[in-house]
């Protein structure tokens, strides 16, 4: 039957992360930094307001743009938190997680033969979903000397004629680099100049430990040519729940809509009324968990300096991408070591693509005391070496 299997298909490879996770569960007393979920239970006012709509009888089909309640609070909420204003009723989708909103996204926009450049390390569906579109995905390189951010050179270089989208992830799964306005503002200059369509995935925005984030659309001439995606399953510790949203221009937004008709009709309702308590009374525990999280990079960041990984200062989301260079390993074999010898599962940089290679990702969404053993344990795995 692997004939009849789709080309493109056939051209993805498995997620690189999934292979740690299925090694993980064949084995005991593994501390794992490789789950980019945070740790936390969703808040109970959150739970509770979906447990009480269920008991209500709220288990049927929203409308396929989402509930308008729902609608009308992101908006609130991005224009509030991120100066960025959308029609409710015209310019939001609510969709079953940001995945879901960017596979709509890139299929709303991509015809085959496309190019879309990808700011590289990156998300491992990225790639993927330009491939099932039919396009074909152009790794940009973000570099360590940049702060992993996205330079206006390393854009321009990798725009050709086929080229009809980019897109950016920041702050960034899995280096925690983000982007400045004045970054920002480099690179939409490129995108407007070509008339490229700019697909921004924003889950991590609340995640950011310096500086307020910058929304992309609100930079320049942006707006009209950016498709906004963002969720609620990092900021508010709803991974399960599967909620999350797309904005853009009505005529993008519309046929993103289209595609969502099709391929998921509408997100779970539960889950949509519990996004509209989040954001409408979550503020909170959110930055309760953003304090959290802070502390944590703080002390793993500066452990893995400490014992010999060179590691930057992630500014946002919750991962720490360290190199590996030093060790005469490649992020492969060191990641697969650690594990069969000290039981600590990190995900290799490369499996974010090329850009990745040399170093790993750690995720420090997880206990303090687990990132101390953890540290004690990369620490003598290092003394092996």
């Amino acid at each position: 039957m692997k004939d009849h299997v789709s080309r493109k298909a056939r051209e993805i490879p498995p997620s690189g992360i999934r292979k740690f996770f299925d090694l993980i569960q064949e084995m005991e007393d593994v501390i794992s930094l490789g789950v980019g979920e945070p740790d936390f239970a969703t808040p109970w006012n959150i739970c509770e307001s979906s447990i009480y709509s269920i008991e209500q009888g709220a288990t049927s089909y929203s409308s396929n743009r989402g509930m308008p309640a729902l609608c009308e609070e992101v908006t609130r909420y991005l224009d509030r938190r991120f100066n960025l204003t959308y029609n409710p009723h015209k310019e939001i989708v609510i969709t079953s997680g940001a995945s879901e909103a960017l596979d709509i996204a890139v299929r709303a926009i991509v015809d085959p033969g496309d190019e879309v450049l990808v700011a590289e390390p990156c998300y491992v569906a990225y790639a993927p979903n330009v491939i099932l579109a039919g396009g074909h995905p152009v790794p940009v390189p973000c570099l360590e000397q940049d702060a992993f951010r996205l330079t206006a050179d390393a854009l321009v270089e990798a725009v050709s004629s086929r080229t009809k989208a980019v897109m950016i992830n920041f702050p960034n799964n899995p280096t925690g680099g983000v982007m400045d306005a004045a970054s920002l503002r480099a690179i939409i200059d490129i995108i407007v100049d070509h008339d490229l369509i700019l697909i921004s995935d924003e889950i991590y925005a609340e995640l950011s430990y310096e500086a307020q984030h910058v929304a992309a659309a609100t930079v320049g001439d942006a707006w009209e040519r950016t498709i906004t995606i963002n969720g609620f399953s990092k900021a508010y510790a709803m991974t399960g729940w599967r909620v999350g949203y797309l904005c853009a221009p009505e005529a993008l937004s519309d046929t993103a809509l289209k595609i969502h008709q099709y391929v998921m009709l509408c997100a779970p309702v539960m889950g949509q009324v519990a996004a509209r308590e989040a954001l409408r009374h979550g503020d909170r525990a959110r930055d309760e968990m953003i304090s959290e999280y802070k502390m944590r990079r703080n002390l793993f960041v500066r452990g893995l300096n400490r014992i010999g990984l060179p590691c930057h200062m992630p500014q946002g989301a919750f991962y720490a991408f360290p190199s590996v260079g030093l060790t005469g390993l490649s992020d492969q074999e060191f990641a697969e070591r650690l594990l069969t010898e000290e039981h600590v599962a990190v995900v290799p940089g490369s499996v974010f693509g090329t850009s990745g290679s040399g170093h790993i990702r750690c995720s420090y969404a997880t206990s303090r005391e687990n990132l101390k053993s953890a540290l004690d344990r990369i620490e003598a795995f290092l003394s092996t070496l």
